[in-house]
């Protein structure tokens, strides 16, 4: 076992939860965000009819889940602004050179980030259940829609990041959060099922990964049924570890290892 490798990935992570621990406004604001895109879009659309297979179902019913992968989503987009202050101080180049290890680094990065956000979505789906959204979950297909998550969480993540390690600057990061945050949120089925879209919106939906996390997540939560391990864990594995190797990469030469 490689125990300098995971001390390097365990030290990364408290750092990772130390950094973001000490921004209260963005983190409560991470909170409150998604709560408020409940409360507004769930009662605003308590009427809207969600079409066959969610007879029964109110809206909000429908929508939790959604806010959920939104929280996961909004806050995988901003795992890359650490790295562009890091850099920025010359604190990241220094660290990837001195450990030699830039993929542990990486690895306890992401793991901070993507336990974060499973926190977050979690907080979230309770407050949902709060205010009067259903859920009922069991443990195995909940957990194979954890899995879903996780694996979007870490693929999301690590093309912030890798934006981050290539564009170098804080610009650059707010272009790609307020540029493709929205249109993969609106264009997935996160707030609407895809019978209720116009044809050409729901052919966009389906190549989604969104989507796939949203119905994953919202099938574990209201009809005991799970993701498909085959269609749609298996590629949202392959994308979180295509971004994690592209990242590994642009931190290695950030570092010139």
């Amino acid at each position: 076992m490689n125990t300098t490798g995971i001390h390097i990935a365990r030290e990364t992570a408290l750092r990772t939860w130390l950094k973001t621990l000490r921004r209260p406004v963005p983190l409560t604001f991470s909170f409150v965000q998604p709560f408020l895109w409940m409360l507004i879009f769930g009662f605003l659309f308590q009427r809207f009819t969600l079409g066959p297979g969610y007879e029964g179902f109110a809206y909000l019913d429908f929508l939790l889940p959604g806010i959920c992968v939104m929280t996961v989503l909004f806050g995988a987009s901003q795992a890359g602004v650490l790295f562009v202050r890091d850099m920025q101080t010359g604190f990241l180049q220094r660290m990837a050179y001195a450990s030699g290890h830039p993929g542990w680094m990486l690895t306890g990065k992401l793991g901070a980030d993507v336990l974060r956000l499973l926190a977050q979505a979690l907080f979230v789906a309770l407050a949902g259940f709060l205010v009067g959204a259903r859920m009922d979950p069991d443990l195995e297909t909940l957990g194979l829609a954890v899995v879903g998550v996780a694996c979007f969480a870490i693929a999301y993540a690590g093309l912030s990041s890798w934006i981050a390690l290539k564009s170098k600057n804080q610009e650059s990061m707010a272009v790609f959060i307020h540029v493709v945050n929205m249109p993969l949120l609106f264009t997935s089925t996160a707030l609407v099922p895809h019978r209720q879209m116009p044809e050409w919106l729901a052919a966009i939906a389906r190549w989604n990964p969104l989507t796939l996390v949203a119905d994953g997540l919202r099938g574990a939560l209201l009809f005991h049924r799970g993701p498909d391990p085959l269609t749609v864990l298996l590629p949202l594995a392959a994308l979180g570890l295509v971004f994690f190797l592209a990242t590994r990469r642009a931190l290695a030469r950030t570092a010139d290892l």
